[in-house]
């Protein structure tokens, strides 16, 4: 007969409670989840439960509290109440019936219609961007609503926030949204708070992991939205952060390494679709309502190039993942050409099959990256795309290293751009806040064309002929964080 003693009940004990978690984990792990991402959290789990199932609980969990859900939900029921009167597209405005029905798509899923406003510029000059948001802030009246993911008040910025404490001293308010985990690794957080206090500027952390105040949340969940609103009349968006452009890190000062990025100034009725995701952001934050509105979405633009715009913003809010449904829209609707500028391209099955597919239809297809990411796990899973992406036809054109390509849109043929803050990855689909801006007419594609033709000619292209020169062990890490990639 069998002795039950100490060891042997602790193995069964063990080898039970393995089983009952790989039968819970089948039958849980896939529910409401794309299946590479379920695949990669089951292989996890049951191959090491013991890993797996703390990190599934910690980081897997693909929704938000309800509290975030329930604000975004009535926030999207108070806009589309707002502009019920308003048609998808402004009357007296041609659109192409399939741009008309993704037009229509994107207000559905955000209740943001498209309107009409000026794009007063892009730019992909570093400190010039930063001078515009600057010199719009210097003009301010009554308010200032600032939303950037990094924020860090070092030499590079400290024009931008003088002038936000001397906006404020005159009797504007200037109210700051930073993200928390985002701001934090760079020199100066832990005096950057009191420092903008100290100046006037109302600032908040969005997304704080701060368990000892009872604010807790799944940490791999970011706001990368970046934008500024100034008097509901002056917006800028895009890529940018606000922090020095080698990001003040030691080893990016050495190398020379800066990043580069696009953004985009607008006026006109666009902006106050800018200013109501701040407003919602802002309220999730720190309830307090934003009474400052100027300009109401319906007012016409005055002065510049007509646009029509619609921003589509998209997050874990959202359930629908509104801004790849819009880049995989779009993709399809390709003719002649398709060209992508995305620092972080790791596609879910959707996106990469879009892209491929437009190139295998005669379309010619680009797109540019940074010849290595400035993020290891980064650079080798978004390698792992690269010979699918070459045998359909793709054009990859890598911007030179040290220089970080951090720009982030797209065209398609000549009459339709998106520029904004969302890479093309599974985190900016389903685990950051992110705004785009679809752009029709007008003068911003003409823009982005240009910014594309500029970086063509300082990227080198890549071939399969040198792909396929890249040694074994490169190969055996793109597909190991190719995997990973997908654990969401």
């Amino acid at each position: 007969m069998q002795t039950w003693d100490g060891p042997t009940i602790a193995a069964t004990v063990f080898l039970v409670a393995e089983y009952l978690i790989k039968i819970w984990a089948i039958g849980v792990v896939p529910e409401n989840r794309r299946p590479s991402s379920s695949n990669a959290w089951l292989l996890l789990i049951l191959l090491l439960p013991a890993v797996g199932l703390p990190l599934f609980f910690l980081l897997g969990s693909p929704f938000i509290n309800g509290r975030r859900h329930e604000i975004q939900r009535e926030a999207n029921q108070l806009m589309a109440a707002r502009t019920d009167h308003l048609p998808d597209v402004p009357a007296g405005v041609d659109v192409p019936v399939e741009l008309e029905s993704l037009i229509h798509l994107n207000r559905r899923l955000t209740a943001l219609p498209a309107v009409t406003s000026v794009n007063r510029g892009l730019s992909s000059d570093y400190a010039e961007s930063i001078a515009r948001m600057t010199a719009s802030v210097e003009r301010a009246e009554h308010y200032v609503h600032i939303e950037i993911y990094i924020v860090a008040w070092d030499a590079t910025t400290d024009p931008f926030f003088t002038a936000c404490a001397a906006a404020a001293a005159r009797g504007v308010r200037v109210k700051l949204l930073l993200d928390h985990i985002g701001s934090r690794k760079y020199p100066g957080f832990r005096q950057l708070l009191p420092r903008l206090h100290a100046a006037g500027i109302d600032a908040h952390l969005m997304l704080p992991l701060q368990p000892w105040r009872g604010r807790w949340r799944r940490p791999d969940l970011r706001n990368h939205r970046k934008l500024v609103v100034v008097d509901g009349r002056e917006g800028h968006m895009g890529s940018l952060n606000m922090i020095d452009s080698s990001y003040l890190v030691r080893k990016n000062q050495k190398l020379g390494r800066h990043w580069h990025e696009v953004t985009v100034e607008l006026s006109g009725e666009i902006v106050a679709a800018l200013d109501a995701v701040f407003a919602v952001d802002w309220y999730t934050e720190t309830h307090q309502a934003t009474p400052e509105r100027h300009v109401d979405i319906g007012d016409r633009p005055v002065g510049g190039p007509v646009n029509l715009f619609q921003l589509v913003p998209s997050g874990p809010g959202f359930e629908t993942e509104p801004n790849l449904r819009l880049f995989v829209n779009l993709m399809h609707l390709a003719q002649e050409r398709l060209t992508i500028c995305s620092p972080y391209f790791v596609p879910d099955e959707s996106l990469l099959n879009a892209i491929t597919t437009t190139a295998m239809r005669g379309v010619q297809v680009e797109l540019f990256v940074s010849e290595q990411a400035d993020q290891f796990m980064v650079d080798h899973a978004q390698s792992s795309y690269y010979r699918a992406l070459l045998n359909a036809g793709v054009r990859i054109y890598r911007y030179p290293k040290p220089a970080v390509l951090h720009a982030k849109f797209f065209t398609v043929d000549d009459l339709v751009g998106v520029v904004g803050s969302s890479n093309m990855d599974m985190r900016s689909f389903g685990l950051n806040y992110e705004i785009s801006l679809l752009g029709y007419g007008g003068d911003m594609v003409d823009e982005l064309q240009r910014i594309a033709a500029e970086y063509r000619e300082e990227c080198i292209e890549l071939t399969s002929e040198a792909w396929d020169e890249r040694p074994w062990h490169q190969r055996y890490l793109d597909s190991v964080f190719r995997l990973t990639s997908a654990l969401q």
